[in-house]
């Protein structure tokens, strides 16, 4: 070896510092987070924006009556027993009386023509069999007291536990914790009746399924 090349200074070959891994992924876990919360919000205001009718026939389940059997929804009075196409009924002909529906629970069924007549003011009638067990009776009657534009009654032979009825709209559900009650009650309420701001008190508060003619109870 010459001694140029022994003067020769070796390059000093950098030694890079170790990548802080788990920083990179806190940092990158903590962004995706940030996304979805941001989408999430986004799609949830996009969401309760949307026309209520367009969320309410988006719940998986709900009947469009409106849509599919409008001649049933005749909204004339008429005294008397009525028949209807579905039961519970959604809408049609009804008695000039209307029931109770300020946030009104009732023990025994009541007459259709009168909670129809509920029905086209605007109010949500939650119906349900009478073997329903009680604290499934207990909590649904708990999103009806004390609310307007609500009622809630047991009616015979329902081909489903539960059912929720708003002018022109029907959902069938198992169990009074399903979400889908809460999705109905929020989109149709008030909403779907074509006499929105008529009033819910004053109506009739007794039971029966025949219905009454009370005088001075048309809105």
């Amino acid at each position: 070896m010459s001694p140029k090349s022994s003067r020769r200074q070796r390059k000093a070959i950098p030694v890079r510092p170790p990548r802080p891994w788990g920083v990179i992924a806190l940092v990158t876990a903590v962004g995706v987070l940030a996304v979805t919360i941001i989408s999430y919000a986004g799609f949830a205001s996009w969401r309760g924006a949307r026309p209520w009718s367009d969320r309410l026939t988006t719940i998986a389940g709900v009947v469009d009556y409106v849509s599919q059997k409008p001649a049933w929804l005749d909204s004339g009075h008429r005294s008397g027993p009525l028949t209807y196409e579905v039961t519970p009924p959604v809408g049609g002909q009804h008695n000039g009386a209307w029931q109770n529906c300020v946030g009104d629970v009732y023990d025994a069924p009541i007459a259709n023509e009168h909670a129809v007549h509920s029905l086209e003011h605007g109010a949500v009638w939650i119906t349900h069999r009478p073997d329903l067990p009680a604290d499934q009776v207990t909590a649904l009657a708990a999103r009806v007291t004390g609310t307007e534009y609500m009622l809630m009654s047991p009616v015979e032979n329902l081909s489903s536990p539960i059912t929720l009825q708003a002018w022109g709209y029907q959902l069938k559900v198992d169990s009074a914790d399903d979400v889908q009650i809460t999705e109905f009650i929020n989109a149709a309420r008030i909403n779907a009746g074509l006499e929105q701001g008529a009033a819910c008190s004053g109506g009739v508060t007794a039971t029966g399924t025949t219905p009454r003619d009370l005088d001075g109870q048309q809105p």
